[in-house]
Parts: structure tokens; sequence; C-alpha cells
């Protein structure tokens, strides 16, 4: 028995390695300045991580200090946030399967529509009282303020591979016709009545486009990318737990097993 409880402990501890990559990527999350803002997916990804951590711990100690009611525990524990953690991964895909961006003439940036992305995302980011909170963030930024100082002429900019965020925040639509003066700074609107965006767009530093459905597009385009990065960490750590937890249940299994043939071979002795 004392041979299957190391190997329990072993395995609980390779469950614990597996907790840091789902703990990372809810801190990856919460360091970009879009997730930062709109606060949606990196809590829950983080506590979940530290409670997978708090589970494989449990379980280590339960099977070096061979404690079998901390043992159930962890295995009952375990298989819950394992079912947690996939239903996650599942609701990511699910949330990020729509939404993409559109070419325009003489445009290596990409434009984005609110309509293109899941109900689910688009209602984060429709209300008004979440959508000020978010712009305030947003605006308080130096995400636009750095493409004035890496973009002089326009056809360097027309050619710049903007971030979906930028793209949609930092400028008017392409088809709104503004004649550019420098990244943050467009006159002379051609077709103002091609979007209301057109019409919401603003030359003040602080407004820009913050106000557009175009800002609001270009988040949910930058959140689709960086949530599908981390959804790809928390599968591959999914799959490891659910390895880890299977060989679990067997090494405890046999754990079970040994214990009771050593018992029957006291009693019979």
């Amino acid at each position: 028995m004392a041979l299957s409880n190391n190997v329990i402990g072993a395995i609980n501890f390779v469950a614990m390695l597996l907790s840091i990559p789902v703990i990372g990527a809810g801190i990856w999350l919460s360091t970009e300045p879009d997730n930062s803002c709109v606060k949606i997916l990196q809590w829950p990804v983080i506590i979940l991580g530290v409670l997978i951590l708090v589970v494989a711990l449990a379980g280590f100690v339960g099977a070096f200090w061979r404690i079998p009611w901390l043992l159930i525990l962890y295995l009952v524990a375990m298989i819950v946030l394992i079912i947690l953690l996939a239903c996650l991964v599942v609701f990511i895909y699910m949330v990020t399967i729509r939404g993409h961006g559109h070419i325009e003439p003489s445009r290596s940036y990409l434009e984005y529509n609110l309509e293109d992305f899941s109900g689910w995302l688009q209602r984060r980011v429709r209300s008004s009282y979440k959508w000020d909170r978010i712009r305030t963030c947003l605006s308080s930024t130096s995400l636009c303020a750095e493409l004035n100082q890496s973009y002089r002429m326009a056809q360097d900019f027309f050619n710049a591979h903007l971030t979906p965020l930028q793209s949609g925040c930092c400028k008017p639509p392409t088809e709104c016709g503004y004649t550019f003066v420098n990244p943050t700074y467009w006159i002379s609107p051609i077709n103002t009545a091609a979007d209301m965006d057109c019409l919401a767009w603003s030359n003040e530093q602080t407004q820009l486009c913050y106000n557009c459905d175009s800002c609001k597009a270009g988040l949910l385009a930058n959140l689709k990318k960086e949530w599908r990065r981390a959804d790809i960490i928390l599968l591959m750590a999914l799959i490891g737990l659910i390895c880890v937890y299977l060989l679990g249940c067997c090494a405890f299994r046999n754990a079970k097993t040994e214990d009771l043939f050593r018992k029957y071979k006291q009693g019979y002795t």
C-alpha cells in the first residue's frame, strides 16, 4: 500500500503542476488592456486554477500521510473541477466561434462589425452602463496615443497591421471617407450617412471612436483572439488532468485492493 500511496502522491503532484498553466492563463488575461477593462473571464479562470491546486494538494497530502477520507474528498472534488473546466473550455469555444474582420480596399488593417459576433459577447458591450465603464477604462490607456508616435504618413498608417482594438477605437471607419491628418486626427468626412459611427467619431483625444460600434466590435475581436489562446492552454490542462485523474483512480483502487488483501492474509494467518 505504501508504494501505491507514493504513486498517488506523485500523480497528485503532477495535478498540482497542471494547475499552474490554468492560473497563468488567467493572470495573462488580466494583464491585457481589453480584458482588464472588461473583467469577464480572467477571474473565473484564476479561481478555477487555484481550486485545482488546492484539491491536488489535498490529494498529495492524503496520499503521503495515508489519510483515506482526504483521498476520497480529492477524487470527488477533482472530478467536479474537471467537469467545470471542460464546461469552461466548451463555453469559450462556442462564444468565440463567430466574428471576423473585413478587408477594405487599400488597407492592411481590418474593419469589424458588432453584429458578426455571438449574441452573448454582444450583450457584454451593448448595455450603455457596461460600455461607459469599459470606454472610460480604454480611453485611459495609451492604446491610441502610441499610433501617433509610430505612423506619420498616411500610406504608412494604411499599410499598418493594427490590432482589432486600434482599428475599431482609434480611427473612424474607412467607409466614412475621412481624410488622414494623423492616426487619431481625421477631417472632412465624405459619407457621414454610411454608418452611425461616422457621426460618433470625435477628434477629441479622449473620445475618438470609443462611442462607436466599431470600437465595441474591435474589443470583441481582441477578446476573441486572446480567449482562443487561453482556451488552447485550458484544453491542454484539461486533457492532462483527465489522464492524471484516471491514473489516480486506478492507483487508489489498487491501494484499496492491496490493503484488503493484506488484511485478509493477516486474518488467515
